[in-house]
């Protein structure tokens, strides 16, 4: 027990001396705000230069430059001493082509420079900043000079009346919403948590048309209030300033200056498992070929996986390098390798078969010049020694990094509040040109099943995740927790395979635009007022068309998801929603993610694989489409492997959308040849295409060429090519299938008499809904109550279904004879869990099908019910009763014994004061333990602090929490402390959760003893 102690103390030394290390090199990101520092402003000009596109302008001994990049971006310099200078040179900024043609004049007070597009104004006493545009809007303004301190230099702009801003990196817990009014730090801290800053970048874009970005490698400051400060921790300024009309327009001049996204390969869009395989101090005696045992785990769950990191750990070699590689490849994964050893050995690695560097510990040391350049060698290293495309990742970058590798947000803990705060993380990274990011799905300390779950989910709506295994108390791979969580996990990942062609197709729009697939709202709808605001928050777009509203608490109802202005169809039920609208109290089982996809949007898809590698080049291309107006898509496709597409071997195939703007008519998709080569490129293949419209065609045909209907699921299945009418899916959708064709001739297709998303008659179709938080004890028929309410039409004939999960029984269902339109039909049905069947949430599925407007038509909904233990009698012990959730800081919460390791059953006799107890529970902090008591007892009584054996070690807090109400709270108890006794009134209660709290951050020796805990009870 102590020995882990002593490791877990030496952990946090060596951290916090890496943190030092970095701190010191880099500067602090956390120093005041420089801008309330006093400081010397720039003065009036006293001389003026022009050379071609570059302006220089003296002010006293200090000389200001003015470069234009091109008809959009220039760059402004300040040298407080009249010295120039350029700590990045070329590390960040790349080759751009010719400056721009430019020109100037003298007006009275200032000087303007200009090029088509920009006037520069240079105001002359005292030097001060404004831009214009061609047509004399102004774009921003310097409310006071340039002002320099010994070790600062600030920039102060006036602040428009609803201006926003966005950018400034990866800011956890923030970024896809607004930062005005508050201030952001762009810098290193470490703090991987809610409010730290990982992978900062010196850039942010205003909604006013325009972007910054702050030439450096020290820490920047903006304050985003009345006026606006940007600060840079040096003593010279060196910015460059991006004019565009829109978000989209700046975030690609940034990455035109800076660098686009790479584009990775396939399989990194796959999601990848890392740990240590070499003596692994947390899991015992292992080989680096044991690796291939997790990888087999992955196939036999029917997991989708793309690469492994066999050596993600502190100090974690490698063995059977070669041999390890080779097994990866035929099941169907890439090798990866943590460069904790330095990059010295990349190339060897490279060629035993590595095609993915993850950067950590080995490159902390001097600062981001040698962050950006690890991510550079790393990437450049694979190339070098290998045909695959560079693949690297990095929790702490810089600008430029988008070049070369994936960011993630940090070493962090599963849990729900950690989920919270990801949200707008990503998203808002992409407002700075970060194309991918992401986190480790459930932390890598922490979680649960439910968290992880949950995590997976919208994780599975990234471009790109990973698990990291091997400092939880169970590993992270989604199969460990077993069923149901299993099956839901693949679920997602399935969809996320599924969805690889329109993922791959935004990454290659992000080469070209610098924009990634995952988006804030502000980003697709900058003149919505809620898009920058807390009502968008915890929600993101991928891609334009895809709207994700992930469930951060534990919950089964999702409340506050936006949906701004058009049609929204639901992904799951196929219900549509006119926006722009606030959904609340939406049925979120634990299987379902809220999701939304945008009228008009036509999505290429890949349905049914595990892997990239289980399809075949002329295999089929699927098309989801919500058609609606006119739209498109364009697929992007190439080898997904090799750097061959860099030479143009690519192709793109663009299919066109026409439709009825609401309501009933027919639909035409023009699918264009797929043009352009590469090798593996399908000569033919056959498609297939999901009409989502609530409306039965009367004909539908491919040219002049009638397709046969084909009546049935089983028909279609069987049948080459052909349609079907499928009203049970989704409110209804319209199956099309078609024999192989040739991608080098473009074909139409025509659904006749049928109708744009959401029907002939919109807002005809009904929906289901359920209230949350029911709850059936095990074994005992119990009444489960859900809703049917009618749409603008009454649905008459209305046939209920409910679907449970194995083993459960209901009565049966009574058709309604008529809902009137608008109004709920509510049903009771009593529902009877099996005896032995295990506690937990468990998805009801209602299917109804019903006439409304004339149409026969289906409506599915989904919700959740738990079902729980039942209630105890007598007094009982804590530790005997079933826990319906226990998440421990590490290791598993022990029953009558003292935390131990990370096994179950390892911990020692339970001991407070010198006091030995035969009954309670031994935790770590953060620890919570919840236990369903169904409103039956009356007291909770118990001993608490931390256990003998850690000593002086420790800072925690318990507290006991009813219904979601906290009861009591201790004071912040230590190793010394005197035991604290609990008898607390638990009346009525229906579930109580035991806590412990890390009150001091430092998670060592936290071990808190609920000894002799007890609930008395009738």
């Amino acid at each position: 027990m102590q020995s882990r102690i002593r490791k877990r103390v030496a952990l946090a030394g060596a951290l916090a001396g890496l943190l030092a290390t970095f701190v010191g090199t880099a500067g602090s990101a956390q120093a005041e705000d420089p801008a309330a520092e006093e400081g010397t402003t720039v003065g009036k000009v006293t001389g003026f230069e022009a050379k071609g596109s570059v302006y220089q302008l003296s002010a006293g001994a200090a000389k200001a430059r003015v470069s234009f990049v091109d008809k959009e971006t220039f760059r402004i310099e300040l040298a407080p001493d009249g010295t120039f200078t350029d700590p990045t040179g070329k590390d960040i900024v790349q080759p751009q082509g010719k400056p721009p043609a430019t020109r100037w004049k003298e007006k009275g007070d200032r000087y303007e420079l200009s090029t088509g597009a920009v006037t520069l104004r240079a105001y002359k006493s005292p030097l001060r900043f404004a831009l214009h545009r061609a047509d004399g809007s102004k774009v921003w303004e310097e409310t006071k000079g340039l002002t320099w301190t010994e070790d600062s230099t600030t920039q102060t702009l006036d602040r428009g009346a609803r201006e926003q801003f966005y950018g400034a990196g990866m800011q956890n817990g923030r970024g896809n919403t607004s930062h005005r009014g508050q201030r952001v730090e762009v810098g290193v801290d470490y703090n991987w948590d809610d409010g730290g800053h990982p992978n900062s970048v010196p850039f942010y874009l205003s909604s006013a048309g325009y972007g910054v970005f702050r030439n450096t490698y020290a820490p920047n400051t903006y304050t985003f209030d009345e006026p606006v400060t940007a600060a840079a921790k040096e003593k010279r300024f060196d910015a460059y300033y991006f004019a565009g009309d829109t978000a989209k327009d700046v975030i690609g001049d940034y990455t035109q200056l800076t660098g686009k996204p790479f584009l990775p390969p396939i399989y990194g869009l796959e999601i990848g498992d890392s740990d240590c395989y070499l003596h692994n101090a947390n899991r015992g005696e292992r080989h680096t070929l044991d690796s291939l045992k997790v990888a087999d785990k992955y196939l036999e769950n029917d997991l989708p996986l793309g690469w492994m990191l066999v050596n993600d750990g502190y100090g974690c070699g490698y063995e059977n390098l070669a041999e390890t590689g080779a097994g990866m490849k035929e099941r169907k994964a890439e090798l990866g390798m943590w460069t904790e050893d330095g990059l010295d050995k990349l190339a060897d690695q490279v060629k035993a078969g590595q095609r993915v560097a993850k950067l950590d510990v080995a490159w902390v040391g001097d600062g981001y010049k040698f962050a950006l350049d690890g991510c550079k060698d790393a990437y450049k290293g694979i190339e070098d020694n290998s045909d695959a495309r560079g693949f690297t990742w990095a929790p702490e970058a810089w600008a430029g990094a988008q070049r070369c590798g994936v960011q993630w947000s940090g070493d962090q803990s599963g849990s729900w509040e950690n989920i919270r705060f990801q949200i707008p993380t990503y998203a808002g990274a992409t407002m700075s040109g970060l194309a991918y990011t992401t986190g480790d799905v459930d932390g890598i300390f922490g979680g649960s099943p439910k968290t992880y779950v949950r995590d997976l989910q919208w994780k599975s709506l990234l471009p790109m995740t990973m698990t990291m295994d091997g400092w939880a108390p169970s590993d992270k791979q989604p199969y460990v927790h077993g069923e149901p969580y299993t099956a839901i996990n693949r679920k997602y990942q399935k969809l996320h395979e599924a969805l690889l062609p329109y993922l791959y197709s935004y990454a290659h729009e992000a080469t070209e635009t610098g924009v990634g697939a995952v988006r804030p709202l502000a980003l697709e709808y900058p003149e919505d007022p809620k898009a920058a605001t807390d009502a968008a928050k915890y929600e993101f777009l991928t891609g334009e068309d895809l709207l994700v509203a992930p469930v951060y608490e534990d919950t089964d109802v999702r409340d506050g998801i936006y949906l701004p202005k058009g049609t929204w169809t639901d992904y799951w039920t196929g219900r549509t929603y006119q926006g722009p609208t606030t959904l609340n109290g939406y049925n979120a089982p634990l299987d379902t993610l809220p999701m939304f996809v945008k009228a008009g949007a036509t999505v290429p898809m890949w349905p049914g694989i595990r892997s990239y590698r289980d399809r075949g080049p002329e295999d089929q291309v699927a098309w989801d489409v919500y058609p609606q107006g006119r739209s498109s898509f364009t697929l992007y496709e190439d080898d997904g492997v090799t750097r061959e597409h860099r030479d143009g071997k690519s192709s793109t195939q663009r299919v066109q959308v026409r439709a009825p703007r609401q309501g009933g008519g027919d639909i035409r998709l023009d699918v264009g040849a797929a043009e352009g080569s590469f090798d593996g490129k399908a000569e033919q293949r056959p498609y297939s295409f999901s009409l989502h419209t609530s409306d039965a065609p009367s004909a539908v045909r491919i040219g002049g060429h009638r397709l046969r209907d084909l009546g049935s699921a089983a028909a279609y299945e069987k049948a080459e090519e052909g349609w079907y009418y499928d009203r049970d899916d989704r409110a209804g959708v319209i199956r099309v299938k078609t024999a192989p064709r040739s991608t080098g001739r473009p074909f139409t297709l025509y659904a006749e008499d049928t109708s744009a998303v959401g029907g002939k008659v919109p807002g005809a179709g009904a929906g289901v809904s359920a209230p949350s938080g029911q709850e059936i004890p095990v074994g005992t028929a119990s009444t489960v109550r859900f809703g049917v309410t009618a749409g603008t039409r009454d649905a008459t004939g209305v046939r209920l279904a409910l679907d449970l999960p194995e083993g459960w029984r209901a009565e049966p269902l009574k058709d309604l004879r008529r809902i009137p339109a608008g109004t709920t039909a509510t049903v009771d049905v009593k529902v009877t869990p099996p005896a032995d069947a295990e506690s937990g949430e468990r998805t009801l599925k209602v299917r109804a099908r019903y006439t409304a407007a004339g149409q026969d038509r289906a409506v599915s909904g989904a919700f959740g019910v738990a079902a729980v233990p039942k209630p105890p009698k007598g007094d009982t012990w804590a530790g005997d009763l079933e826990w319906l959730t226990d998440t421990n800081g590490y290791g598993p919460a022990e029953r009558d014994q003292s935390n131990g390791e990370s096994a179950a059953g390892d911990g020692r006799t339970l001991s407070l004061a010198g006091k030995s107890y035969e009954k309670g529970i031994g935790t770590h902090a953060n620890s919570d333990i919840e236990v369903h008591l169904g409103g039956r007892c009356s007291r909770f009584t118990a001993d608490v602090g931390i256990d003998d054996e850690i000593k002086d070690y420790g800072e925690v807090a318990f507290s006991v929490e009813a219904d979601g109400k906290v009861l009591w709270t201790s004071p912040k108890l230590t190793g010394t402390s005197d035991t604290v006794p609990v008898d607390l009134d638990v009346t009525g209660a229906r579930h109580v959760r035991l806590k412990v709290t890390d009150t001091d951050k430092k998670k060592t020796g936290d071990h808190g003893d609920w000894a002799a805990a007890k609930f008395h009870c009738a």
